[in-house]
């Protein structure tokens, strides 16, 4: 790593630990690196200096701790990115990890005590070339107009990309997540945080669905004439699930099509079922009277009832990705994977790993007996032609191979 223009603050209330981190960094090639041994003093050094790019953050400290210092900051804007640095224990820093990210600071790593050069210089490296998306003048995200984004509706704007769901045993592809990307003429690809909340509030959801159901739909037959059979999964909320015509609607569609049901997956998140009202458990039913599958996603990420997921009708569980992300150093993570597969197998569910970004990350998976997956390290999210041309070059090299 070669003198990355970074300003760093070291928040560290042990002198010799503090100067140990601080010549790390200026050996990294850190030239501008402040240190403070607690909150109080840290935050007049803001004061006085500025921003910083990093700050390296113990928690535990005399005077003002870490928790407060990053209370402070997250609502001030004066750090950046933040590296955690202490010797608490794991479940206490993960939760520090989710502290972090709701005040709305950018969580660069974990590094734990003692402090290892190399491990350091990777998460630097890390920020350095990390994409950066130009923030709005509050931190907030700039929402597209209600004008701007039915618009994008008739103009057919709103494009489906798809990721790939795999085999972690074979490699074989499982299926694909349709997503959503909004191509603007002159923007390039606006975000979907800049406009599913716009959609959802103006009662636009099932206009978006069924315009990716017909873009997947051709892709499906694409795919299928070129030797490629592909379950899509569909993103649904629960507000939709009320709508008495959406079961109707759906078959009208895989019947123009010649499409199976069960060519289909939806996938709900938690939040919103665990008082799912008649009607919508009656949609659900019916799409699965259909021969659709349904996904409980981001499985975990809210607060679970088993008693309702035993009366819901669903046969797939996403577990989200924040329990792969910790995989490594949680051990309670570890027992959260197992524990939910163990849960699929007795209840008939398959389930699905979500955010698998590393192959070390997907044997420690098929130690645990994990079969199916998805994340960045098999494919990222890609438009309809990048998709088929992919699979075609790796049905072509798996042809090689043989």
């Amino acid at each position: 790593m070669s003198n990355p223009p970074l300003r760093i603050l070291v928040l560290e209330d042990h002198p010799f630990q503090r100067s140990v981190a601080v010549s790390m960094l200026q050996s990294l090639g850190c030239h501008q690196v402040f240190e403070a041994s607690d909150g109080a003093q840290a935050l007049a050094l803001l004061d006085e200096v500025g921003t910083v790019d990093i700050a390296l953050c113990d928690l535990q400290m005399e005077g003002m701790d870490g928790l407060e210092f990053l209370q402070r900051v997250g609502a001030s804007g004066q750090v950046r990115s933040v590296i955690i640095c202490s010797s608490l224990s794991a479940d206490l820093r993960r939760a520090v990890h989710q502290m972090v990210t709701l005040l709305g600071l950018e969580l660069l790593g974990d590094v734990g005590k003692p402090l290892h050069a190399q491990v350091l210089a990777g998460l630097l490296d890390k920020f350095v070339h990390r994409p950066v998306e130009a923030p709005s003048p509050s931190g907030a995200v700039v929402l597209a107009s209600e004008a701007a984004v039915r618009q994008a509706l008739v103009d057919q704007q709103l494009h489906a990309w798809y990721q790939p769901k795999f085999n972690l045993h074979t490699g074989e592809v499982c299926g694909v997540e349709v997503l959503c990307r909004w191509l603007h003429p002159t923007r390039g690809i606006i975000a979907p945080g800049q406009f599913m909340p716009v959609l959802e509030r103006c009662g636009l959801l099932d206009s978006l669905l069924f315009c990716q159901l017909e873009q997947a739909l051709n892709l499906h037959k694409r795919a299928k004439a070129q030797g490629f059979a592909l379950n899509m999964a569909f993103n649904l909320q629960t507000v939709q699930l009320a709508n008495p015509e959406l079961a109707n609607t759906l078959k009208a569609t895989l019947a123009r099509h010649a499409v199976a049901g069960s060519s289909l997956t939806f996938e709900l998140t938690e939040s919103g079922l665990l008082e799912a009202p008649a009607t919508s458990l009656e949609s659900l039913v019916r799409l699965r009277m259909m021969g659709c599958r349904l996904s409980i996603d981001d499985f975990g990420a809210g607060f679970s009832s088993l008693q309702r997921l035993c009366q819901l009708p669903f046969n797939e569980i996403k577990l989200d990705a924040d329990f792969i992300r910790n995989l490594a150093h949680e051990p309670r993570c570890r027992a959260a994977i197992a524990s939910t597969l163990a849960l699929g197998e007795t209840l008939g569910m398959s389930v699905v790993i979500e955010g698998i970004e590393t192959d070390a990350q997907r044997r420690e998976l098929l130690a645990l007996g994990c079969a199916q997956g998805q994340g960045y390290w098999y494919a990222r999210p890609m438009a309809g032609a990048d998709l088929l041309h992919w699979l075609q070059r790796r049905n072509h090299r798996e042809h090689a191979d043989e």
